[in-house]
């Protein structure tokens, strides 16, 4: 077994290392999402906190770890006899993103449970993580139905397996730990939820502090052994404190005082439901008890709030989560002043835990995120308004407000979008087998069942009538006597299910002069960002390409992250001449790099334009040849027709038509009549294509 990195060791990320010891001291909290940057000492701060975890009493001999004080009367492996009893180092179990629901829940022995009528079942790794930590690395990736699963358990305490009438249940409470990166997409609003505090993580941009992080790493990659062992007495001033903690916890007052701050604080900050008041008064709480006091202060209940608040409160879409510490302080000023907190601030030197060996990780003003945590990409901050679109106030204006404001000109200044609308569903036709989603039909392990086949490998969702089907006519050839069904694995049936997977959707955006009268470009820029949101619902990876002037760019490579694309789409310039056909061949090589790396995953393709066609020799034939290759392709594809005036060309409906799919303007965009929008593209084309990428 190899030695884990110390945590006392970590150097920096002060917030992170205080949200994982409240969680220690007091299980209760909920659990830590972790958000950051790629290299931020996530996964490693997260697996050196299970060596500081105190030791578990178990049952002897029991799977899913029984505490003999109280074990689980439903057990599996109950009744458990008194006495027998040990104990055991706290477990941290990592659950893999592409984790199957059998190794998460447990899987039942179906060919026993039918032949026999017993219940062999073996535990999964929610029976594993039973009062101790279920860590998940990229939390965000994690497919729906396992998320779903996640969420049940984390709400009941308990974990239920199903197969076909037969049931076993068994008791899962854990510490939740989650790390993700936002540039790789968002989580579910129930999942978020779920997640007690969250933090932000970013590597330093001190270069002492970057020194000091390099030089320890180097010393304990050539010795992981004598690095631990020379943070022996620190890692175990730092367990002993969590364990005194823990035995102080129960002593610590939550005045009226405290409890008023709570509930005006996250009333202030229009968080839904009662959640975020209960964990941020058990936070307030495991914070005065890991400072050695028995009563909770104001600062306890402003770190509380930093902590617990920041992935509740509401926020427009694309917003990064984040607290307004301006609005806290008044908040919490306004409804302070009680219960003597303010004659007690002075009390002992442990209200503020430091991050130093000696002390452990902690709180306090040093620990407390940047007020300024707007989403960034490739390491810029996220674009912000123009003087020019500050004095809009988002509302298009006749004017161009920067350079080169003709009708083809040079670049302008980007238009900022328009408020986003509902849309509704741009599903592809046809039945894939993608990842699952909400977008369009295919053949999933969840859904409707609609038939039954032979397993191909582990048997997964058995299909009982065909089951029984199948070994029914060889009873009496298999010496059948008593009243169980003899049953053979060639009899098994696996139940065939059809559900929702989600798309790769790619914008192909036209920034040219034509398109960049600000009023049509807050307009169009709107209506993208409704579809991305769409797309963030749906659970669809994204991708972009612009195409202006001379070129097209790739302005985001397929991603799950759709905060990313709406970043991008903000700081989008415009003008020049419209080169289509350049932005086609683009998308099309896009998707054909896609196409290698998820081959399961279906396009859609959303070409935002109106149409036109200039620069370089016949450009109008050129785009019409790169249309076709849509079509030959069988890509099912939308083109949103930006053309506006009373006099219209029609140039997006014959593109659309090239595509073959079809063509939808800005303002039936909006409308009922675009729910089979996309259903129209050929069936013959899509056939074709898929059966192209088979043979290929």
């Amino acid at each position: 077994m190899s030695t884990p990195y110390p945590f006392t060791a970590l150097v920096g990320q002060e917030d992170l290392r205080l949200a994982l010891l409240l969680n220690a001291v007091s299980p209760a909290v909920g659990g830590v999402l972790v958000r950051g940057e790629k290299g931020t000492a996530k996964s490693t701060a997260v697996r050196a906190l299970s060596a500081l975890m105190p030791e578990v009493d178990v049952v002897s001999g029991c799977r899913f770890s029984c505490d003999p004080a109280s074990p689980d009367p439903g057990c599996p492996d109950g009744p458990h006899e008194t006495g027998a009893s040990g104990s055991r180092p706290a477990r941290m179990v990592e659950l893999p993103v592409g984790a199957s629901e059998d190794r998460l829940v447990g899987a039942l022995d179906i060919e026993r449970a039918l032949a026999e009528g017993v219940k062999a079942f073996e535990p999964g790794l929610l029976a594993d993580a039973h009062r101790g930590i279920l860590y998940v690395d990229e939390v965000n990736l994690l497919h729906d139905h396992l998320v779903d699963l996640l969420l049940d358990a984390a709400a009941m305490g308990a974990s239920y397996v199903e197969r076909e009438g037969v049931s076993v249940r068994h008791a899962s409470k854990f510490l939740l730990v989650g790390t993700m990166n936002p540039e790789e997409g968002e989580l579910r609003p129930q999942l978020l939820d779920r997640f007690g505090l969250t933090v932000e993580v970013a590597a330093s941009r001190e270069p002492d502090q970057r020194v000091e992080v390099v030089r320890r790493r180097l010393a304990y990659d050539d010795d992981p052994a004598g690095f631990a062992g020379r943070w022996a007495d620190e890692e175990s001033a730092v367990r002993a404190r969590i364990v005194a903690a823990r035995d102080l916890l129960p002593e610590v007052q939550l005045g009226d005082g405290a409890l008023r701050q709570i509930a005006a604080t996250c009333a202030a900050f229009e968080v839904d439901g009662m959640r975020a008041d209960i964990v941020m008064a058990r936070t307030a709480t495991a914070l005065a008890a890991w400072a050695g006091r028995t009563d909770v202060l104001a600062e306890d209940v402003r770190q509380a709030a930093l902590l617990a608040l920041p992935h509740r409160r509401r926020r427009a879409p694309f917003d990064a989560p984040g607290l307004d510490e301006d609005k806290l302080d008044e908040t919490l000023e306004e409804f302070g002043g009680q219960d003597g907190d303010e004659g007690d601030r002075d009390e002992g030197g442990d209200d503020d835990p430091d991050p130093d060996p000696d002390g452990g990780p902690g709180g306090g003003p040093g620990g407390q995120p940047e007020p300024d945590d707007a989403p960034r990409v490739d390491g810029e901050s996220a674009a912000q308004p123009e003087s020019g679109e500050d004095r809009e106030g988002g509302e298009p204006q006749p004017s161009g407000g920067g350079g080169g404001g003709g009708g083809g000109g040079g670049e302008q200044t980007p238009a900022r979008a328009a408020e986003p609308f509902r849309t509704k569903v741009l599903s592809v036709p046809g039945l894939g087998e993608g990842a699952a989603g909400r977008r369009s039909r295919a053949r999933t392990e969840h859904g409707r069942t609609i038939g039954a086949r032979r397993p191909r490998g582990a048997l997964t969702k058995l299909h009982l009538a065909a089951t029984v089907q199948a070994a029914a006519p060889h009873q009496r050839a298999r010496g059948r006597s008593g009243p169980g069904l003899v049953v053979r694995r060639d009899d098994l049936r696996q139940a065939s299910r059809e559900g929702r997977e989600g798309n790769l959707v790619l914008f192909v955006v036209d920034a040219s002069g034509s398109m960049a009268a600000r009023q049509r470009m807050s307009a169009v820029k709107g209506a993208v960002l409704s579809l991305l949101l769409d797309a963030y619902q749906r659970r669809d990876k994204v991708g972009m390409v612009t195409f202006r002037g001379s070129a097209a760019d790739v302005a985001l490579p397929p991603t799950s992250s759709v905060d990313a694309a709406a970043v991008r789409l903000e700081s989008l310039p415009t003008g020049g001449r419209t080169p289509l056909a350049a932005g086609l061949l683009k998308a099309h090589e896009v998707l054909r790099v896609e196409r290698l790396r998820d081959p399961a995953r279906r396009a859609l393709v959303v070409v935002v334009t109106d149409g036109r066609a200039t620069g370089g020799p016949e450009p109008v034939a050129l785009a019409s040849r790169a249309a076709r290759l849509f079509g030959a392709d069988g890509v099912a594809s939308v083109v949103v027709d930006c053309e506006s005036g009373p006099v219209r060309l029609g140039l997006a409906g014959q593109l659309a038509g090239e595509l073959g799919g079809t063509a939808v303007t800005l303002d039936e965009l909006r409308a009922d009549s675009i729910a089979g929008l996309v259903k129209d593209v050929r069936s013959s084309a899509q056939n074709s294509g898929q059966n192209s990428r088979r043979a290929a």
